[in-house]
């Protein structure tokens, strides 16, 4: 009631002397208007208490409650703004409207910009993020977009553990909020975790399902890592973000370097990896972005400040095609709203739960309780032939081997033929799950690119250093045009998109390498002998050390004893050449 009555007011007072009066109080009420509506301070302009931003006078009551006000301010009714503003503009239809979250609808981007709470920091460091983000508009509206169905999630469970809402912004520094990014370092998802410490917090890895990618419990365990590593630096934010980058381990052994030869150990004091000094301050220059983005002369596309999908819980394993045509959504948006699911299906063992808009949750619900748990799934009974494999059947049928292990109670792995074995099979075809792994790999090795294409088919013992080294090409190109890390280990049969400039055709002698060819790899034990090592066997062997570690399991630092069995996989005609 009394704020109609101040509306009232201000509306007959709207151009009278009292505003200039309330003018003078600008030195008070240092104020700037951020797109959306965000009251923020701004240090370089001095704006009057009813600063007009496309002509609507400036929401002041606002400041009353928070207790900034001594005395009630008056606001001109919603009504009267409207009028003024045909006045000022009366056939102009392209006339500017109020910001968002002024007279409309509120913006999840202003809930940002009230939760900064990371200190004001100038340095260099900082500048030179911020000058390369204020260089590329388009990039910042690219991602803004990208995070539309994700970030009022996160804004509400970063606001929930009251801690700085600058982390709402951290799966721009991580992965641009692209939900299937993978990096060299073999890190998945928006927060970017790595398979060891995914697990760690409860992100479960199999054939069907990532949960580093899962939007719902990647950002949960990520908010969990940050709360953990915030307690271990005893409330440094900052040294908290460095060891979300680079682990706890090295920024305390940054942090007690310092400290033994009397340096300061906040974090720009610290030797920390390159990628990690350049990490918190790509953070903060984004802070400093998207505090007053109009400023910079930057469009950030408004998102509402509601949720946008809804979690729904389904009991058991169903096909996606299934959810999609249930939910009467396309099978893109499904998938990005659960990059999570790897396959046509969710993981049998789970978990039983989707992400779905919050405007087709309630029809989808319904819709799946008249659908038999039975019929989630296609299934087919398949005879098995001669020669079979439980690989092979599951290759064919899309399907995991666990799956079909569980399914039919095979304990081992051998099969007869003649038996029959029950199938779980996708409803569709593979290109109606275009945004599963298979498919998203499929669509990346035919990405042309420059130099003519090779396919290399994996041997045993073949390693992504010694394919690139062949084929002339880097191994970070190698694993990035086929969709793996550097360190991904490689499987016999599996096949591999090379582009190389090389002409594998010349003389052995023009190109100081011999053309890629076939391998003839056989298995072979070894004794070792008195005075062996690790060295002398792979250079008798033409093997590598790290091959002969992985093959026979074995630790750094221990050596080998005289009687000690090895298995060797040797390339026949290699050897065959060896003096």
């Amino acid at each position: 009631m009394r704020r109609k009555i101040y509306k009232k007011q201000l509306a007959s007072l709207l151009f009278s002397p009292i505003l200039l009066i309330l003018g003078g109080c600008s030195s008070l009420f240092p104020l700037a208007e951020a797109p959306g509506g965000a009251i923020g301070p701004d240090q370089n302009e001095d704006h009057s208490l009813f600063t007009v931003l496309g002509d609507a006078p400036f929401p002041a009551w606002a400041l009353l409650e928070a207790g900034e006000l001594d005395t009630p301010p008056v606001i001109p009714a919603a009504e009267e703004v409207a009028e003024a503003e045909e006045a000022t503009h009366p056939e102009d239809e392209t006339a500017t409207p109020a910001p968002d979250g002024l007279f409309g609808e509120a913006d999840v981007w202003d809930r940002i910009r009230n939760g900064f709470a990371l200190p004001e920091v100038e340095h260099r460091r900082i500048d030179r993020e911020f000058a390369w983000f204020a260089r590329h508009p388009d990039y910042i509206r690219r991602v803004a977009e990208r995070a539309r169905p994700y970030l009022h999630f996160i804004v509400e469970e970063v606001e929930r553990r009251d801690i700085p809402m600058e982390i709402a912004l951290l799966p721009i520094v991580e992965s641009a909020f692209q939900p299937f990014a993978y990096s060299h370092g073999r890190a998945a998802g928006i927060w970017q975790f790595i398979p060891s410490t995914g697990r760690l917090f409860g992100l479960r890895q199999t054939w069907w399902y990532d949960g580093r990618r899962d939007i719902y419990a990647s950002t949960h365990a990520a908010l969990n890592l940050l709360e953990r590593l915030h307690k271990e630096f005893k409330g440094d934010w900052m040294l908290a973000l460095a060891a979300y980058n680079s682990g706890s381990g090295t920024v305390r052994k940054a942090v007690r370097r310092n400290k033994r030869r009397g340096k300061p150990t906040g974090f720009f004091s610290l030797k920390l990896p390159p990628e990690t000094r350049g990490y918190v301050p790509k953070l903060l220059a984004l802070k400093k972005l998207f505090a007053d983005p109009e400023r910079y002369g930057i469009e950030v596309p408004a998102i509402p400040d509601e949720p946008y999908f809804t979690k729904v819980d389904l009991g058991s394993q169903i096909d996606l095609s299934l959810i999609a045509e249930l939910a009467g959504i396309e099978m893109e948006e499904l998938y990005r709203l659960n990059p999570g699911f790897n396959r046509w299906a969710t993981d049998p063992r789970g978990p039983h739960y989707v992400l779905l808009p919050k405007e087709r949750a309630e029809d989808f619900q319904v819709a799946l309780a008249k659908v038999p748990k039975s019929a989630r799934i296609r299934w087919i009974r398949h005879r098995i032939r001669r020669g079979e494999t439980l690989g092979t059947i599951a290759r064919k049928y899309r399907t995991s081997i666990a799956a079909i292990k569980r399914l039919n109670r095979i304990r081992g792995t051998r099969i007869r033929a003649g038996h029959s074995l029950l199938i779980p099979t996708a409803r569709a075809g593979a290109r109606e799950y275009r945004l599963s792994e298979a498919e998203r790999l499929r669509r990346l090795k035919k990405t042309r690119r420059k130099g003519k294409r090779y396919v290399h088919q994996v041997q045993r013992g073949d390693t992504l250093w010694d394919i690139a080294r062949l084929y002339g090409v880097g191994v970070r190109s190698l694993a990035k045009w086929n969709g793996m890390a550097p360190r991904d280990t490689l499987r016999p049969g599996q096949k591999l998109v090379i582009w190389t400039h090389r002409d594998l055709s010349r003389a052995e002698d023009e190109l100081h390498m011999p053309p890629p060819r076939r391998r003839v790899t056989k298995r072979i034990g070894y004794r070792v002998r008195p005075g062996d090592s690790l060295a002398r066997i792979s250079s008798r062997f033409k093997v590598t050390i790290a091959q002969l570690r992985r093959w026979n399991r074995l630790p750094r630092g221990r050596y080998l004893q005289p009687g000690q069995r090895l298995t060797l996989y040797i390339d026949v005609i290699q050897q065959s050449g060896r003096s």
